[in-house]
């Protein structure tokens, strides 16, 4: 910055900078300096628009904006990959960093060291755009959760060695079922690099050795303590865990992206402890109350059983078996011996009504009729029915019930009615 009153001069030639005739880049550099020298580092507030992400250079570029003016914004890669929440258009940030001037376009520009979202904490903007991310993939979804076995025989832990939360976990474990094995797999829990560990040590333990259950966790802190259990990469490895994932991470008030995508979520390492196995005394108080359930059932079965058993016992057929066995061959005969005559009696009565009916018939047939004097004429192998069939020396044939006799029509009288 230069007093009002004070004049530029060429360092070179040593002459004021208005009677001097510049070339662009001359002007521009000079201007560049100047900013630099005169903002070597700010801190401007305003809203993002424009933003894009070169790739594959990484590097960021966006216009920082208020209601009256706007700059052009750079961040290169290495700080870009410091940020913990994403850029988006339309979100109001404070940008610190060094202005400058690019020189090839003449742009003044504001080159960012680091964005911290106006108003809310990076992290819980970080947070917050995560859960949001992955509540949309399905990662919280209830689908996905796996059950926790009742009776675990051994049980994975990743955390810190150094934390009381291990100690809590193992002292409780082995007080409530110490028949339990435990596999320790010490990780950081905060840090740089404490999310890649937690991560590698899920994954290990999906490929052995075998545990029927994870616990992975960490005592209390602040949201940076606990960052690492907000990484997007230990959400997806305890995601794609075919081994259930009890996430412990510090005290009940404490939530972290780990506890949403978990099968089971405690609020404590301790409370992780407790759920995971239950308490021997408490199954073996209820395993002897069982039993002795189980007892009195089959005492009172047993009883029934008895009961049934002597009455069977005392029963007739069986103190007389022989009587009863004599009893029902008796029983047999008599009932062979009715059959018997129901079939006799039925077979008379149907021989008579046979005989009625035979009779009848021999009544009704051609025979019967003859007998009784009857005759029928027959002439030219022809029944005759009327005198108007036959003619005056015409031979015919006389049926009578013994015999046939042949004869030769003489004469015929038709009957007057």
């Amino acid at each position: 910055m230069q007093d009002e009153n004070f004049s530029l001069f060429d360092r070179q030639v040593n002459v004021p900078i208005e009677d001097k005739i510049l070339k662009v880049k001359d002007l521009t550099r000079m201007a560049k300096e100047i900013l630099e020298q005169s903002f070597p580092s700010v801190i401007v507030e305003g809203e993002i628009s424009n933003f894009k992400r070169h790739m594959p250079s990484g590097h960021l570029y966006f216009t920082l904006k208020d209601d009256e003016a706007q700059i052009r914004v750079v961040m290169w890669r290495s700080d870009a990959v410091r940020l913990k929440f994403g850029i988006s258009d339309g979100m109001k940030v404070l940008v610190k960093g060094r202005v400058s001037l690019y020189e090839p376009r003449g742009d003044f520009q504001l080159y960012a060291a680091n964005i911290t979202p106006a108003g809310q904490g990076a992290l819980q903007l970080a947070f917050e755009q995560l859960k949001k991310k992955l509540e949309e993939e399905g990662l919280f979804s209830e689908e996905h959760k796996k059950p926790i076995p009742v009776f675990p025989r051994r049980i994975g832990v990743v955390t810190s060695l150094e934390g009381a939360a291990v100690r809590d976990i193992i002292s409780i474990i082995n007080r409530r079922f110490p028949a339990v094995e435990l596999v320790i797999y010490p990780v950081k829990v905060q840090g740089e690099g404490a999310a890649e560990e937690i991560a590698r040590a899920i994954d290990d333990f999906n490929r052995g050795p075998i545990v029927d259950v994870l616990i992975v966790g960490r005592g209390g802190g602040s949201l940076e303590d606990l960052w690492a259990f907000n990484e997007e990469i230990v959400a997806r490895s305890i995601f794609n865990s075919n081994v259930p994932v009890i996430s412990a991470v510090g005290h009940q008030v404490d939530f972290t992206i780990a506890d949403f995508v978990a099968d089971v979520r405690a609020a404590t390492p301790s409370a992780a402890a407790e759920l995971v196995v239950p308490d021997r005394s408490e199954f073996l108080e209820g395993l002897q109350t069982s039993i002795g359930k189980m007892s009195k059932a089959v005492e009172r079965a047993t009883d029934q059983l008895t009961l049934e058993l002597d009455k069977l016992m005392h029963h007739y057929a069986l103190r007389q078996p022989v009587s009863l066995v004599e009893q029902k061959l008796q029983f047999v005969d008599d009932l062979s011996r009715r059959v018997q005559t129901s079939a006799e009696h039925f077979l008379d009565s149907n021989d008579q009504k046979i005989k009625s009916i035979h009779s009848h018939l021999n009544a009704l047939s051609p025979n019967g009729i003859l007998r009784r004097g009857y005759a029928f004429v027959e002439s030219s192998g022809e029944v005759v029915t009327s005198v108007m069939k036959v003619e005056i020396g015409q031979s015919a044939s006389i049926h009578l019930h013994d015999g046939i006799l042949d004869t030769q029509i003489t004469g015929k009288h038709e009957q007057k009615h």
